[in-house]
């Protein structure tokens, strides 16, 4: 089984966030053993923003690396475990909401469009939408 990193790359759907991974040297960190679990959004989510945005951010390392940890959590959890949680913290240090009250799951307004992408090293759930921390 591949590794977060290369099961991303070979959905073909992440150009943008592998762009951004690698932009902020974090390949070899979401190659590692984690486990890890990534709320991934595609790039049509990437697109939602605003023009220039992804731009901006691929100059600035350091906003780009606190956008993209945020959208990862330690430890591989699945979409069964996440109905039973109302928060989660990330590696960028503050917490995502997680509401699976409507029969779907969403984490803070990003819905999960495809939970449990299997990797060796966690766990991938595609969102539609890109998460900014507060």
């Amino acid at each position: 089984m591949a590794d977060i990193v290369d099961t991303a790359v070979s959905a073909g759907s992440f150009k943008t966030l592998v762009a951004a991974v690698k932009a902020a040297g974090l390949v070899d960190t979401l190659k590692s053993p984690g486990p890890f679990t990534v709320f991934a959004p595609t790039d049509e989510a990437f697109s939602k923003l605003p023009a220039g945005t992804v731009d901006s951010l691929l100059q600035d390392i350091p906003q780009l690396t606190k956008i993209l940890t945020y959208h990862v959590v330690s430890g591989k959890v699945r979409a069964a475990d996440v109905v039973n949680l109302d928060s989660a913290p990330t590696v960028e240090g503050s917490s995502v909401k997680i509401d699976a009250s409507n029969g779907g799951v969403k984490v803070n307004d990003a819905t999960v469009v495809t939970p449990d992408v299997e990797a060796d090293n966690g766990v991938i759930h595609v969102i539609d939408t890109v998460l900014i921390p507060a």
